[in-house]
């Protein structure tokens, strides 16, 4: 018995590597390294995308899994379905433009994952916020849009997710097109205020700031936040 229990444990390990290799090689193929997506390519695609999609819908996490598996394996899941969304009413101008039984993208239960269908909105607020409180999940997961922290190009997995998600935390905030900081004033992405209870947690948010940016801001500095750019993330 503990035999074919280990034999079994060892198979689902292997194909969940080779799963996570799938989607990896998606990304490194149709996204570039400043998180512009080919979706052309991921049309073209189609079927491997697919087969990474079937093997969502037959998995289902659990709690044996350790913390960071579980996360990478939902971020994970919300950006490739948030990609077949998009794929399946492209060409279109921006996600906002998506519709369904009066539903917007966010509201439309689509996305299976251990054979329950889930709307994005849940597996953003209801697992990923809620279960993991971890502020670095918004610049994980990936609203398909110009305004949007961009999306990596390789694959979360229960090794890199840590550096990975930090790496992009950094990146997200002295990215001059979607935060302006100087060091009395900081022009942020309204994601840092959408979610300012996320951010500020364990802090104020310019201390949380403080942690990634290359530039000392001062604890007085000016707070207002930018128009959010709701425009397609695809490569020109």
């Amino acid at each position: 018995m503990k035999l074919l229990l280990f034999v079994f444990t060892l198979l689902m390990s292997i194909q969940n590597f080779a799963q996570e290799h799938v989607w990896n090689q998606l990304l490194q193929k149709n996204v570039d390294k400043n998180g512009w997506v080919n979706y052309d390519g991921f049309k073209n695609d189609s079927i491997i995308l697919n087969h990474y999609l079937t093997y969502l819908d037959k998995t289902k996490p659990n709690d044996s899994w350790s913390k960071n598996k579980q996360k990478a394996f939902w971020i994970n899941a919300y950006n490739a379905y948030t990609i077949k969304l998009i794929l399946e009413h492209y060409p279109l101008n921006s996600i906002l433009d998506i519709k369904q039984n009066n539903k917007n993208a966010w509201e439309i239960p689509f996305a299976k994952v251990g054979g329950k269908a889930y709307t994005l909105n849940f597996i953003e607020h209801e697992i990923l916020r809620k279960k993991f409180k971890d502020p670095r999940i918004h610049v994980g997961v990936n609203c398909a849009s110009i305004s949007c922290p961009a999306l990596p190009n390789k694959a979360f997995t229960e090794k890199n997710i840590d550096d990975l998600l930090t790496k992009s935390m950094t990146n997200f905030i002295n990215d001059e097109h979607r935060n302006k900081i100087t060091v009395n004033k900081l022009e942020l992405s309204q994601i840092f205020n959408w979610f300012q209870e996320d951010f500020t947690q364990q802090t104020d948010l310019i201390t949380f700031i403080n942690q990634y940016s290359n530039l000392k801001i001062n604890s007085g500095a000016t707070i207002v936040y930018k128009e959010y750019n709701w425009n397609l993330n695809k490569q020109k």
